[in-house]
């Protein structure tokens, strides 16, 4: 009896075993490298560690991008605790040879390409000797971390370096899917995904096509660099109207939309850390501090401006271990259009919105006569050369009393405290304007 219960314990482990299908996910690296694809590859290479995946495959054809977003992705592929498989479609140019090579094993199809990692700028021009020497190191480490040869890694990002028989010191390397499997940087030449699976014994396993999710493509969109530079539009437009008005409105609400927008996918992928949030929250509240508490525009307001732009321009910045010139320079040139992009938004909105009919149908122009049960103010108060008291603070719209009456007035720019002495110099319609009187 107790034999019999051992044999059927054994089979049903047996059975058990048999009936696992293994799993093999399978994810594409196309196109341009940027700081958007990371979080798509993490979330791969976490979920076949929770599930006991068999392996992952990742479908590489690119001709590079971004290196802090490849370093990323390196990352995350090298502390995978699942096989993972590089699948070089055509091409590993640049970045896309860092994350093939952070791969256990590299499979290329006959005709591909991998190597020409120097790091350029957007113009194609080779970065400062501090740029490459990161990258050789990254090359070298990741190279020998999978167990392939140092220095033709570091042959592709430097030309300096010789392979006898292979290239010479004028050559920057990119390997040929023959010379790669010949010098031990690719493992096998397979045509298809197929063939891959059939030598790597995973013919029978459940493939999973991972494509990207909707957070995923979200914040991909939110960190192209025109989608960014309208997020802080849209946020400094918002901050300034909303001073400018009393009370909350939309301006304010679409202002924190933008900056949650911008800081939030900055946090998911890595550009921004929470140094960055709190310098902008610092700045912020120093500006409203000379607004409301300092008249005139003094050391706040100018502290407060240079912790807000300096916020924005690391926020354009990667929290990367090196920072290259081109780095800066892209993030100057967008933060530089955008405040451009913003003033003209501005001047748009108060000189020529106005005029449009769409925003004339917001405003009621006709005349409400006193007989139609609504009663107004006289369109002529005859106020001018009066003098009176600013019962609020003048920024420079408030409240003034003048002749015992409170009428909304505003001065031509100053900033003026309340109960500062005032004389009316202009009066247009409903628009009293009003100086200090000296």
């Amino acid at each position: 009896m107790r034999r019999s219960y051992i044999l059927f314990l054994i089979l049903l482990f047996t059975v058990s075993v048999l009936g696992q299908t293994k799993k093999v996910y399978y994810g594409d690296i196309e196109g341009d490298i940027d700081l958007g694809l990371a979080p798509y590859v993490k979330r791969i290479v976490a979920t076949a560690n929770s599930t006991g995946a068999e392996a992952i495959i990742f479908r590489i054809n690119t001709f590079g991008g971004r290196v802090d977003a490849a370093t990323q992705i390196k990352d995350a592929i090298i502390n995978s605790q699942v096989k993972t498989i590089a699948f070089i479609d055509k091409r590993a140019i640049s970045a896309g040879s860092l994350i093939a090579l952070s791969c256990e094993n590299i499979v290329m199809v006959p005709g591909g390409a991998m190597g020409a990692t120097t790091v350029v700028d957007q113009t194609g021009a080779k970065q400062a000797e501090k740029a490459q020497s990161y990258m050789r190191s990254e090359m070298r480490a990741t190279a020998e971390r999978t167990g392939r040869r140092t220095d033709i890694a570091e042959a592709m990002v430097d030309e300096r370096v010789v392979i006898p028989g292979l290239v010479d010191s004028t050559q920057l390397l990119t390997l040929t899917s023959k010379e790669a499997l010949q010098y031990g940087m690719a493992d096998t030449l397979l045509a298809t995904l197929d063939e891959l699976l059939e030598a790597y014994n995973l013919k029978d396993a459940e493939i999973i096509m991972e494509d990207t999710n909707w957070g995923e493509d979200v914040v991909r969109f939110l960190s192209h660099p025109i989608v960014s530079s309208i997020l802080i539009m849209v946020a400094m437009l918002g901050m300034f109207t909303e001073i400018k008005t009393p009370g909350w409105g939309l301006p304010g609400t679409a202002a924190l939309v933008a900056l949650t927008l911008f800081f939030g996918s900055g946090l998911i992928l890595e550009l921004v850390s929470w140094l960055e949030i709190v310098i902008f929250a610092v700045g912020i509240s120093l500006i409203l501090i000379e607004v409301f508490f300092v008249p005139g525009f003094g050391v706040f307001g100018i502290l407060g401006i240079v912790a807000v732009v300096t916020s924005l321009f690391l926020g354009l910045l990667s929290d990367f271990q090196i920072v290259t010139w081109s780095m800066i320079s892209r993030a100057l040139i967008q933060l530089a259009a955008t405040f451009v992009a913003t003033f003209a938004a501005a001047f748009f909105l108060s000189k020529i919105l106005p005029k449009t009919s769409f925003f004339n149908r917001l405003i009621l122009k006709d005349n409400i006569l006193i007989r139609s049960g609504y009663t107004t103010e006289p369109e002529v108060l005859e106020l001018v050369g009066k003098t009176g008291e600013a019962i609020t603070d003048l920024r420079p719209s408030g409240t003034a009393l003048i002749d015992n009456k409170r009428i909304d007035v505003v001065t031509e720019g100053d900033y003026l405290i309340r109960g500062t002495k005032i004389e009316v110099i202009k009066e247009s319609g409903s628009k009293i304007v009003v100086r200090e009187v000296k």
